[in-house]
């Protein structure tokens, strides 16, 4: 499923650990809102249950023509029936993990610094690339060096024409600089799910986003 410009869409809306919500249930209420891109981000889930949770957001993201992305593991993208997968740097060499998905699932990659952008840029393997982070978060463990926006348009400039989704402590309020920066896109987790307000978040994070699409939320069932 190749990243083409008719079908992206600038927010990659992750799910987040610690909210008393199933991932699946994340996803569902992330695509009734109107996302069309979801990563499915559970950390030290046993197989099992990352599976079934993977395999219940696939079906949902199915039904709501959005992409799903499962974080580091290319064997559960595979078995779930997910869209594709993103690897962080410890996560498995980007060329294998394309020999094993084919090439119509996406694979996107993690680049922290100047020597992984041109070693992304030359891969010829990645659908995209995961700049960051741009400012602390506390969602993510073994956080690498800060960049801020001048250390995130460095990198993007090193990836050449490798579409990049911007991570790491993103607002709304960076949206419009990280678009002249040339990143395709952000990709949101505590942004998003801030105060439980998910509609409203996504709302703002779209509207922030230059010429974004309008969120399209699914009708209300009929009473």
């Amino acid at each position: 499923m190749p990243l083409d410009p008719e079908r992206r869409f600038p927010l990659m809306c992750l799910t987040q650990d610690g909210l008393g919500v199933p991932h699946a249930e994340q996803a569902e209420r992330l695509c009734a809102a109107g996302a069309r891109w979801v990563q499915l981000r559970m950390k030290g889930a046993h197989f099992a249950g990352w599976l079934a949770e993977a395999s219940a957001a696939a079906k949902v993201c199915r039904r709501h023509g959005a992409v799903l992305i499962v974080n580091d593991s290319v064997a559960l993208a595979i078995e779930c029936g997910a869209d594709g997968v993103h690897l962080g740097r410890q996560d498995g060499d980007w060329r294998e993990a394309r020999r094993l998905l084919g090439p119509d699932r996406i694979l996107g990659g993690t680049v922290n610094s100047a020597e992984d952008a041109r070693r992304a840029a030359a891969s010829g393997c990645l659908d995209y690339a995961g700049v960051g982070p741009l400012r602390f978060t506390p969602t993510k463990g073994n956080l690498a060096p800060v960049l801020g926006l001048a250390g995130v348009r460095s990198l993007i400039g090193e990836l050449g024409t490798l579409p990049s989704w911007v991570i790491g402590g993103v607002l709304p309020e960076d949206l419009p600089a990280l678009f002249r920066a040339g990143a395709a896109g952000v990709a949101v987790s505590s942004a998003l799910h801030r105060s439980g307000r998910l509609e409203e978040n996504l709302r703002a994070l779209l509207a922030a986003w230059p010429a974004a699409p309008r969120p399209q939320p699914d009708p209300a069932p009929l009473s």
